[in-house]
This record gives C-alpha cells, structure tokens and sequence, in this order.
C-alpha cells in the first residue's frame, strides 16, 4: 500500500497532542490505513484526552472512551453488538497506551484474544505511563529514569515481550511496527484488516515529553530503534509463522541511549549490559524466524 494511496484523513486538524507526539504520528496513518469502516475504542491514555474531550474531537470516526482495564472487554461488546445487526464490514478497533496493554488491560485483553474475538487491537507504546505523569510500566525499559524510578533508582527490570506473550495465545496476527516506518505500519493495518479473528500491533511511538527529546527527533529516535534491533520489524502469523521485515546494519546501542535524557545516568559498563541483551534478543529472534 502506497503513502500517496492514503489520500482520505480520518483526523480533523488540530489536536491537543504534544509536539513531535509519536502516538498521534501512529494514530493518523493507522486510521487512513483502517479506511472509515471503524469504530475505535480508547481505553484511558494519552489518545484519550488528546483526541478531544466530547462534545469535541478531533477525529471523524466513531470512538468509545473505556475505562483503564476495559479495552479488550469494550472490543468485545462491540463486535457482538454489531454481529448481532448483521454489520460484517465495520472493523472494531481497540487504540491503547502501554499501559492500558502491558498492564491494567492485560486481563481483558488476554480473556478475549484466548475467544479469538474479532477485532484488532493496536498498543502505540511510549514505554511509560505519561499521560498521569511518566510512571513507569512494564513496557519502559532496562535502564530508563521515570517519576517513580528516579535518581540511582533506574529501572534494573527488562521490558515485557508483549508480542510474544499474544503469540503464545495463538491469534491469527501478531506482529510489530514503527511510526519511523509508515509504509511497513500501514501494510501491516491493511493486513490485519483482511484477517478475522483476534489481531495485535505493538506500535512504537517516541514521546519527547517522557523520554526528554527535542521534538524534532521523535522519528529519529523511532528510527534507531529500529536500526539499533532494539524494537525489531516483524510478524507471526497463528503463533508459528515469523517473518522479520527489516533486518539492519549493525548499530551499536549507546547511539540510541545517548540522546535521550531517560538514561543520560547510564554508565560505560550499563550501556555494555544493555547491548549484550539486545543482542541476545536479537539472536532468538532470528532463531524462530528461522
């Protein structure tokens, strides 16, 4: 699917995002890819109040607000209500934070990819809980400063592979996208949309607020992610078939920690930790792809 293709905007302009705001980046090309056919469901995040508090929105598709833990569950409802009127078109969508995936909602989550509910849900992770004050969650990772991982307090646990805690469920569709890389994120949208059954995107999405960037290096810290095989480019297809979609040059890890401000308290020895984790991450991967 060309960029160019995706002429019709699902987004009014103006939002109340903050500036170089990945989720909204990820936000814009994902409903494009999604077509109008949608009813999206917003669990408690950032999305949430950025999208515009009713009786104003900024989006020209139909959204749910739901609780925190409830977008699994909401989806649900949702699908069933509209099986019951005979609506096979509309595609239900669940658009939540990391938060709302890793952790609070990942009951619910979890109960409905186990029925193989038929809808999609996407994550845009921005690694924290940044819309009640950069918290962090399951999601931030190894050797990251949040609000409530301060000073020589740092977070010392590894980041949550949520990917593969839902390819262990056996959907149909798994798999991973970047906003640095919107032609792979809008081909996977599209593919996802053809699929029935319970489908997962773990979207990255750079927030500059939390992460303590300039504005105008969102998509170039997204990028190395990437090019870092910090946050690799893939998909599993029924919790067997992986398909790596980009596989990068080496690119050494402190290139990506040293520009952001979450982990200028990083040292020489933590820096090399971390490289031999993403490395051994790395390794596994290729391994299953294989």
């Amino acid at each position: 699917m060309r960029l160019d293709a995706l002429t019709r905007e699902q987004m009014y302009p103006g939002h109340s995002g903050c500036p170089g705001c990945g989720a909204m980046i990820a936000l814009r090309f994902c409903t494009k890819a999604l077509g109008e056919k949608v009813i999206m469901v917003i669990p408690a995040c950032c999305v949430g109040v950025i999208t515009g508090m009713y009786p104003q929105t900024c989006m020209k598709i139909p959204i749910i607000n739901a609780a925190f833990e409830t977008g699994g569950a909401t989806a649900s409802g949702v699908r069933a209500a509209l099986d019951m009127k005979g609506d096979t078109e509309t595609t239900v969508v669940t658009w939540a934070g990391d938060g709302g995936t890793f952790d609070i909602g990942f009951q619910s989550l979890s109960g409905a990819v186990e029925r193989n509910e038929d809808f999609i849900y996407i994550c845009y992770d921005n690694e924290a809980y940044m819309n009640t004050g950069i918290q962090r969650s399951s999601s931030t990772p190894y050797g990251a400063w949040t609000t409530t991982t301060p000073g020589q307090n740092w977070k010392r646990l590894r980041k949550k592979n949520i990917v593969e805690v839902l390819v262990a469920h056996r959907i149909p569709y798994a798999a991973t996208a970047n906003i640095a890389y919107p032609e792979d994120l809008v081909n996977k949208v599209k593919k996802a949309v053809s699929i029935k059954g319970s489908r997962f995107l773990h979207v990255y999405a750079s927030c500059p607020t939390g992460w303590r960037i300039p504005p105008d290096l969102s998509v170039k810290i997204a990028r190395m992610a990437v090019q870092t095989n910090i946050f690799p480019l893939y998909e599993v297809e029924n919790g067997v078939h992986y398909t790596i979609n980009y596989k990068p040059k080496e690119y050494l890890v402190r290139e990506y920690f040293k520009l952001q401000g979450r982990f200028r308290h990083l040292s020489d020895n933590d820096l090399n930790d971390i490289q031999k984790m993403v490395d051994e991450d790395w390794e596994l991967l290729l391994r299953k792809a294989r």
